[in-house]
Formats: structure tokens, C-alpha cells, sequence
């Protein structure tokens, strides 16, 4: 039975477009750094697919790479490449078959992405090029914290490649069936630091003024929109 104390709509249906929640507990997306070439893993299944038999409405797949260098770690959910496809499929036809409907999270780590595990931090916040990590990107070459690598500045035409990139990963991302996609616009990765007058730096078109430093997360939008159906 339902916990009285709690509010009754909470556990009621609830339809946005065409999707419908059977109640209004969400699970929110968790990295799990369990990800190898960004594929998602038998852990992913289980770790997601035991929270749909829980009974949750949506179920939302942890931050997903744009690119490969968009992950927070190596370790991390990617959805950059097509082959990527089938593993996620297999996770929301499971959530689907449990009542729960299927989300995921997309995102770009920019300069906060070649970072350790959590429990792997002993050892250094960054990922070095000859463990496997990578140079980071970002609006203005400002880095996170003094522990972080300086970012290389992105150029206007790479801006352009990182928002078709979210594009394709909502391609992606429908292929898989989901039916819920999250644009990943907080919590100081990419998207953010263009937001912020304190991490963008820039004088051109994405810099600035508001509409300057809004700009990249508009043409996200609308790109990933042009992907994604009217549901």
C-alpha cells in the first residue's frame, strides 16, 4: 500500500506528449564508471533494470559522451559512436518490459572530463595522455582547479562539431528507444562553462553578453530537437 504521508499524485500516472510514466518517481542519471570504450555492460543492465522491477516511472541512463573526449573519465557511458547502439537497446527493452520507461542522459565533461574515478583520486584528479586520458576542452583555456590540466580553447568550427555531436547522440539515443533525452547543462561541464562569465573568456559569437554565452546551448537544443520526435 502507499504511504499515506506521502502526496497521492505521486504515485499516479503521468503523460508528457505521448509518454506516459505510470507515477512520478524518477531515478536520476549516476555515473557509474563501469564503462569500457564507452559501452555500456552487463553492470549498466542490472544496475538500471533493478531499478524499473523497483517500480520507478523513468529511469535515466547515467551522462552519456557526445564524444569520447566529452566523457568525465574513461570509464564512463559514451554514445559517440553508433556501434554503441545495440548495448543500450538491450537495456531499455528491459526497463520497457518492467513498466519504466527509458532515458539517458546526454553530456560533454569539457574541461572537467580525463579525470580518475572518485575512488581513484589518490592518486591525482587527472587522467594523464599516457594512462589513457586526453586533452580537454573548453570555452576559454581556464582550468577547473589548480589539480585540473589547462583546456584548450575551442575553435568556432569545433563548437559546430561538439553540436552536431549532440545531435547525433539523440540519433543515437532514439535508436536505442529511449524515449526520454536529458541535455546535460550544469554542474560546471561544457555546456555550463560557456553559461558562465567566470569560465568564458570569449569575445566572438559564443562569448560575451548573455546571448553570446547562451548561444552553443540554444543550437544544442535545436539540434537535438531536429532529432527527436514531436512525443
Amino acid at each position: 500500500m502507499p504511504d499515506e504521508t506521502l502526496p497521492a499524485h505521486l504515485f499516479s500516472p503521468l503523460t508528457l506528449r505521448e509518454v506516459t510514466f505510470r507515477n512520478r518517481i524518477a531515478v536520476s542519471p549516476m555515473c557509474q564508471y563501469s564503462s569500457e570504450d564507452g559501452f555500456a555492460t552487463d553492470w549498466h543492465l542490472v544496475h538500471l533494470g533493478s531499478r524499473a522491477v523497483g517500480g520507478a516511472g523513468v529511469v535515466i541512463a547515467e551522462a552519456a559522451g557526445v564524444e569520447a573526449r566529452g566523457r568525465i573519465s574513461p570509464q564512463d557511458l559514451g554514445i559517440y559512436r553508433d556501434e554503441h547502439i545495440e548495448p543500450l537497446q538491450r537495456i531499455t527493452r528491459f526497463l520497457h518490459e518492467h513498466g519504466s520507461v527509458a532515458g539517458i542522459q546526454i553530456a560533454h565533461a569539457g574541461r572537467k572530463a580525463s579525470t580518475r574515478r572518485p575512488w581513484d583520486r589518490g592518486k591525482g584528479a587527472l587522467v594523464t595522455e599516457a594512462e589513457g586520458g586526453w586533452q580537454t576542452v573548453a570555452p576559454s583555456p581556464i582550468a577547473f582547479a589548480d589539480d585540473y590540466g589547462t583546456p584548450a580553447e575551442l575553435s568556432e568550427s569545433e563548437i559546430q562539431t561538439i553540436v552536431r555531436a549532440f545531435g547525433d547522440a539523440a540519433r543515437r539515443a532514439l535508436a536505442a528507444d529511449f524515449r526520454v533525452v536529458e541535455i546535460h547543462a550544469a554542474h560546471g561541464y561544457l555546456l555550463h562553462e560557456f553559461l558562465s562569465p567566470l569560465s568564458n573568456h570569449r569575445t566572438d559569437q559564443y562569448g560575451g553578453d548573455f546571448t553570446g554565452r547562451t548561444r552553443i546551448v540554444r543550437e544544442v537544443v535545436e539540434e537535438v530537437r531536429r532529432h527527436w520526435p514531436e512525443r
